[in-house]
């Protein structure tokens, strides 16, 4: 069976990388505290976690854009958008704002759910699949900020050609909220713990 550095009495410096033994709690090179792992780090992806749950509601019930024409404003949300664009025949930008904005959001809050809840009940899922799950959350993540990137692009474009105003809502806020919440709990969870679960 394999062995972890933290069964063999080592544990690495999160900042200088140097190797040390278990006893010792700060570097002998950079003098920085060490932990053997990630400190609270189940509680704070729970933290975050909840945090992108509870924000999740106003980001998509919320207008994430507010069309000015004529003096009329026009609110849309999330799903209000992808609609209008699907009545307008552009069902391909329609599915990437679909996807970037609901799928992707949900799909790492979950995947963080399965990881965390699979090593706190102990379920017998593979530590590979586990780490698979992570890298694909990981990878995934900065490619929810899409939706705010085309929103950004679409108030320099209609502004600069006085077409219409176009302001981002309150929505957008709160889901730039969810997304920096998801990328903190990817962030903040020590994958280690995933490997410690199959050594115990």
């Amino acid at each position: 069976m394999p062995t972890s550095a933290k069964q063999v009495g080592l544990k690495l410096c999160g900042h200088c990388h140097m190797v040390l033994p278990m006893q010792q709690s700060h570097c002998q090179r950079c003098h920085m505290r060490v932990h053997s792992r990630i400190p609270q780090s189940t509680q704070r992806c729970w933290a975050f976690i909840i945090a992108a749950c509870i924000g999740l509601f106003p980001a998509n019930l919320m207008a994430i854009t507010v069309l000015t024409t004529r003096g009329a404003p026009q609110y849309e949300t999330i799903m209000s958008g992808v609609i209008s664009l699907i009545k307008d025949d552009m069902v391909s930008i329609a599915i990437v704002v679909f996807v970037a904005s609901i799928v992707v959001p949900v799909m790492k809050l979950l995947g963080l759910i399965v990881i965390l809840l699979s090593l706190h009940f102990h379920v017998n899922l593979d530590s590979r699949q586990r780490i698979v799950i992570y890298r694909i959350i990981d990878i995934i993540g900065k490619w929810s900020m899409l939706d705010l990137f085309v929103l950004s692009i679409m108030i320099a474009v209609f502004e600069r050609n006085n077409l219409v105003g176009v302001e981002a809502g309150p929505g957008a806020t709160a889901f730039g909220a969810v997304v920096m919440l998801t990328l903190f709990a990817a962030k903040s969870f020590d994958t280690r713990l995933i490997w410690d679960a199959q050594l115990e």
